[in-house]
């Protein structure tokens, strides 16, 4: 084997070992990337979530807003209230069975 080719054999293994690096480098960074984007994922289930639950939530406002805003008396008011409770009850207990 010739000087020259020697040369050019060597810098071929530098440059593979350096590929070889990158290669591994890349990879480390695919997983670290992978790992945020599942973190990333779950934090965004937890947000829906909570927007579901705040989207309950301003349902229920908006109802019991409305059964005040209609019922001038307090009594009538609560009667309401008590057939919502026995139509929740209801509704529970059919799911149930």
């Amino acid at each position: 084997m010739t000087d020259e080719e020697k040369k050019l054999l060597s810098a071929f293994e530098t440059r593979l070992r350096h590929l070889m690096y990158l290669h591994d480098e890349l990879k480390r960074e695919n997983a670290r990337l992978s790992e945020l984007l599942s973190e990333e994922s779950r934090k965004n289930e937890e947000l829906q979530a909570l927007c579901a639950e705040l989207q309950t939530n301003y349902a229920n406002l908006k109802t019991a807003t409305a059964i005040s805003l209609h019922g001038s008396d307090v009594k009538d008011t609560k009667l309401r209230l008590s057939k919502l409770v026995r139509e929740v009850d209801k509704c529970i207990a059919l799911l149930n069975e």
